[in-house]
């Protein structure tokens, strides 16, 4: 190869979601993968949701074997089911949130969406799903970023997260603008996660998972 040749740009792999049926012998990097693709890397969302998972998937397939029988003893069968559980259980931590330690854990795990608008999205998932907001205007772009710095001053610890869905940087704004005035970390917390739950189940969908 000579000196003005171009190696080719690296790649990024399409991440995959293996079938749901496979879940109960899955190993737990795959679990990992499986919540890093659906909901975003996020250590915190790993330590609370993995041993979760692996604890009622052993269950069903030894039934009676573990002393601790979990809540829910039924098995995954869709991608859908696996991101509502994980969905309770972000609720559940929410609960809890005025602990301090809970709280941290809370915000840790939904500030692992970046920020909207953002220069520099790591995730190719997130990239895509927030496409038509790094187009348009560049005042518009320049509200964006001054409203995400106000929401963050005014709900320290917490980052904006919202299921773009096509909606344009506009009508994004104005939810932020709503929310802002609201002025309800609780109510952000819930909020939040339920557009986790529902990027993820957007995620399943167009990865082709079996709904």
């Amino acid at each position: 190869m000579t000196s003005c040749e171009l190696l080719p740009a690296p790649t990024m792999a399409t991440p995959t979601l293996p079938p749901i049926s496979s879940l109960p012998s899955a190993d737990e990097a795959t679990v990992t993968s499986i919540l890093d693709t659906l909901f975003e890397p996020s250590a915190e969302l790993r330590a609370i949701a993995a041993p979760a998972i692996q604890r009622r998937r052993r269950f069903v397939a030894n039934p009676g074997v573990l002393a601790d029988r979990p809540d829910d003893d039924t098995a995954f069968t869709t991608y859908a089911s696996l991101i509502r559980y994980v969905g309770s259980l972000l609720q559940q931590l929410a609960v809890y949130s005025a602990s301090p330690a809970s709280q941290e854990k809370l915000h840790d795990i939904l500030g692992s969406h970046p920020r909207l608008g953002a220069n520099k999205v790591d995730s190719a998932q997130s990239r895509a799903e927030q496409a038509q907001l790094n187009t348009g205007a560049a005042d518009e772009a320049e509200r964006l970023a001054a409203l995400n710095y106000e929401y963050e001053e005014k709900f320290p610890g917490l980052r904006y997260v919202v299921f773009v869905n096509g909606r344009s940087r506009d009508v994004i704004m104005e939810d932020m603008r709503r929310r802002i005035d609201r002025g309800d970390i609780r109510a952000e917390e819930r909020e939040a996660i339920s557009a986790m739950v529902d990027i993820a189940l957007d995620r399943a969908k167009k990865l082709g998972s079996d709904s």
